[in-house]
């Protein structure tokens, strides 16, 4: 029996940019290639698979990006023999934001990573409802289809928690971000008590720097810094409408010169644990 909605949460996408485009409607034609090798129409193909026609259709022209059961299902029926199935990773990648992509590889090669927040926490901090609930707060609103993409991106990029080798990475976190019961104090709970699990692993440092500090070397506002394996280094900044990558040395030496002072000024990792702890015996 054909699911007509199995596809429902994968719409008609205006991709963000060209590379995402060329890669989907590269799948697509790889799709129909392979289903006219097997001489079966769109319709026995959708039918075989669980999709409608037009879903199938519109995958191979690259007005849809197909979900991995598609793929899956498609090199199966189809006798691609793992071919259609291994393009999963490269579609998973074009549905993101070109810029979320962006910033995700040069998270991945980086060997150190430092993050300051003053408004919300890190997004590699965030939990899935924690990131689902500040997308839904935006203004203009996001559809729930857009909602869908940037948090599945944002999951995505947490993968470099677990990559080998491990990175140094380290987070100064403003106490209202910690305090903040953004999504309500349900999700709020959830999210401290993920603070508290990556904050104990070991390659990982989690700060809160207090509101009642004097001095504050962290006023210009939040950035990341990333540092390489060949001694480079960048930072990103970003904004209400606009993000900013940052390669000039100067500028990244001051970034440096500030990220330091904020991590002095910030109660230490173990003093910051033990004040998420707090938090959360309070919510």
């Amino acid at each position: 029996m054909v699911d007509e909605g199995a596809d429902e949460a994968d719409r008609d996408v205006e991709l963000e940019d060209d590379d995402s485009g060329a890669v989907i409607a590269a799948v697509g034609r790889q799709v129909r290639l392979w289903r006219e090798a097997a001489g079966l129409r769109a319709a026995e193909l959708g039918a075989a698979i669980g999709y409608g026609e037009n879903q199938v259709y519109k995958v191979e022209v690259g007005k849809r990006i197909p979900k991995p059961e598609f793929l899956d299902r498609a090199d199966e029926v189809l006798g691609a023999g793992g071919k259609l199935a291994a393009m999963k990773k490269d579609v998973a990648e074009a549905r993101y934001p070109k810029k979320v992509r962006d910033l995700a590889k040069l998270e991945r090669e980086a060997v150190e990573l430092g993050s300051y927040s003053n408004h919300n926490l890190h997004g590699l901090l965030q939990t899935e409802e924690y990131a689902r609930a500040l997308y839904e707060m935006r203004r203009p609103a996001f559809g729930a289809d857009q909602i869908a993409r940037y948090v599945a991106a944002r999951m995505a990029r947490q993968e470099i928690f677990g990559a080998e080798p491990l990175r140094m990475l380290t987070f100064v976190l403003e106490e209202v971000t910690v305090r903040r019961p953004l999504g309500g104090r349900a999700i709020a709970r959830r999210q401290l008590e993920r603070l508290l699990d990556v904050g104990r692993l070991r390659h990982v440092e989690i700060q809160v720097m207090p509101t009642d500090r004097e001095d504050h070397a962290g006023m210009g506002g939040q950035f990341q810094l990333l540092k390489f394996d060949d001694g480079t280094a960048v930072a990103h900044w970003e904004g209400q409408l606009s993000n900013r990558l940052i390669s000039d040395p100067k500028e990244v030496r001051i970034i440096e010169l500030r990220y330091g002072i904020v991590r002095a000024q910030a109660l230490t990792p173990r003093e910051s644990l033990a004040f998420v702890e707090k938090v959360l015996g309070e919510t």
